[in-house]
């Protein structure tokens, strides 16, 4: 296969990185600790942490965690927004040879037992206002320990406290909740910091974590992420993003903005582990929504790297308060997730200078596997190029490669593509070629220069605000509906998420009614999966063999 996108390549950027640069996330930390120590490592509400205070409280937290007598490799789940002891549970977990179990703390009891019980989670470390969930489902999973962390924890005792106190009490923000034997943060790392940490040393290839997604079938999976595939592509990120940040104006210490949730791959490795690699301070944005406070929290830096999607571009370009900010230094601002519009991208250029870089990935890809040269100054409407270490070939549906400028699957192959789903091989054989190539599952043309374009999605997945949602496991959960005789959920346009989703239904009791099936859906899905649109009809369109025609419904609007 001609890689003919290496003739795009800006100068400077090499074809292939060296994987063992930075073998695993252990190398990463120890070599970040050892060098940045005294350097913040993320701000929050206006309080740095430094490096060596972050090592200090995950080496006491994996410690901690040993002490418990999990076997190396048992699975940790954590269920917190970002905040600093995300990024201390993070590496606490993995230092002390556990594998990362990343939750959307927004889930409900449902879409949570599913998970841990699916990875088989022996401890969760979640925040206070969540626990209320976690109480709800844990007689049904392995669940033995868990860590209950509050906003404050990190911030001193003073400032601690008091936000503590307003969280608690006057915005009302931590539901009750029951948990008997449950173990604070504070106090565990307060124990831990009296024993001795026994340093995992894993291999590129041991496991680092299972980030679940709804592949293509709608069955919440989790992809298998050893350590290779997430500091291999930070590597491949690292040598993507270099013409922008080491330019002959040098960045003392580059600072990059983290309003994706670090639960996502996306934010994960776009801002804390290729920050971290960096000795970057990761400015920690716990509510993205609150723009009044994305600007506090900005306010002081002049930011250097800014990921987001396209929704979160658009909205904080559209807020009076993001004109004051300082971007007079913003490098790149790295768009992924979703595509990007191109009215957005003009928007957000006039207002900061910079133009949104757009890339593509997956949660199977740990995240990035194309992207536009950081130094464009354009709009391009592509996902940009291949990256170092990685192949993108473009396959018909028998997997076979098809002309340039021919459309078909988009197969990627490189260090940062899964090693497959836990536990469920006949999925991953799904995915997988025998010669390494992942299908995505998306459509897409190569151009003669190498760039690619989305032309369509092969999956019926449906996209808000970056996040996967799937028809089907909606769908399941409406099905269980008494009122409800049969089902289909698909993806509409939406200003402000890009897509949300229409639910249309046939009823088997007459009277049920939208707002009835609207608030069932609330108990049983978190927030972004929720329809926006109800439709009642008297039958769905289908295909001579009973399948759903959901391209039908979503050409009807």
């Amino acid at each position: 296969m001609e890689k003919v996108w290496l003739k795009s390549y800006p100068p400077g950027v090499p074809a292939e990185v060296d994987l063992n640069a930075c073998p695993t996330l252990i190398d990463l930390m120890d070599k970040s600790f050892r060098e940045y120590s005294q350097r913040g490592l993320v701000d929050f509400m206006g309080k740095q942490i430094t490096y060596a205070e972050i090592d200090r409280q995950s080496r006491a937290l994996g410690a901690w965690l040993q002490s418990l007598g999990m076997a190396p490799g048992s699975r940790v789940a954590i269920m917190m927004p970002n905040v600093p002891q995300y990024v201390v549970a993070l590496c606490a977990i993995l230092r002390a040879g556990h594998v990362v179990v990343n939750v959307n703390p927004l889930y409900t009891p449902r879409e949570l037992e599913h998970q841990l019980k699916d990875s088989g989670a022996e401890a969760i470390i979640v925040m206070e206002m969540f626990a209320t969930t976690v109480e709800q489902v844990i007689k049904q999973t392995n669940v033995k320990h868990v860590v209950l962390a509050s906003i404050g924890d990190m911030l001193g005792l003073v400032k601690g406290f008091i936000t503590n106190y307003v969280v608690r009490n006057i915005k009302k923000a931590v539901p009750a909740y029951n948990l008997p034997g449950a173990t604070w943060f504070n106090d565990a790392v307060s124990r831990g910091g009296g024993m001795t940490l026994k340093m995992a040393s894993p291999g590129p290839e041991d496991l680092a974590f299972l980030q679940y997604t709804g592949g293509t079938t709608g069955v919440s999976k989790g992809a298998m992420l050893v350590h290779r595939n997430v500091a291999g592509n930070v590597l491949v990120s690292e040598a993507w993003l270099e013409p922008a940040l080491h330019t002959d104006k040098p960045i003392e210490q580059m600072k990059v903005v983290v309003a994706l949730p670090l639960y996502h791959i996306f934010a994960l490795v776009s801002c804390l582990w290729l920050g971290m690699r960096g000795g970057a301070l990761c400015i920690l944005i716990p509510n993205p929504r609150d723009f009044d406070s994305v600007v506090k929290a900005l306010q002081p830096h002049k930011v250097n790297l800014f990921p987001a999607v396209n929704t979160l571009f658009n909205a904080m370009a559209m807020h009076p308060g993001f004109q004051q900010l300082d971007f007079s230094d913003l490098r790149i601002s790295n768009g992924g997730g979703m595509a990007v519009q191109r009215a957005v991208a003009d928007r957000w250029k006039a207002l900061t200078g910079s133009a949104i870089v757009e890339g593509y990935g997956l949660t199977e890809t740990t995240s990035g596997a194309t992207c536009n040269p950081v130094m464009s100054d354009a709009y391009t409407a592509t996902v940009g190029l291949p990256m170092p270490s990685t192949e993108i070939d473009i396959r018909d549906d028998e997997g076979k490669s098809v002309a340039i400028g021919q459309p078909g699957e988009i197969c990627i192959r490189g260090p940062q593509v899964m090693v497959g789903y836990w536990q469920r091989p006949d999925e991953t054989a799904k995915v997988m070629f025998d010669d390494g190539f992942f299908r995505s599952g998306d459509i897409g043309v190569m151009e003669a220069n190498g760039y690619i374009k989305i032309v369509d999605r092969k999956k019926d997945m449906i996209l808000v605000s970056g996040f996967n949602v799937y028809p089907n496991e909606i769908e399941d959960v409406v099905a269980m509906h008494p009122g409800v005789m049969e089902c289909a959920a698909v993806g509409v346009p939406d200003e402000h998420s890009g897509e949300a989703v229409k639910l249309v239904v046939v009823k088997k009791d007459p009277a049920l009614t939208k707002e009835a099936l609207a608030e069932y859906c609330k108990e049983n899905l978190t927030g972004y999966k929720r329809p926006r649109v109800i439709e009642f009809r008297d039958s769905l369109p289908k295909t001579n063999v009973g399948k759903v025609l959901r391209r039908a419904l979503r050409d009807a609007g």
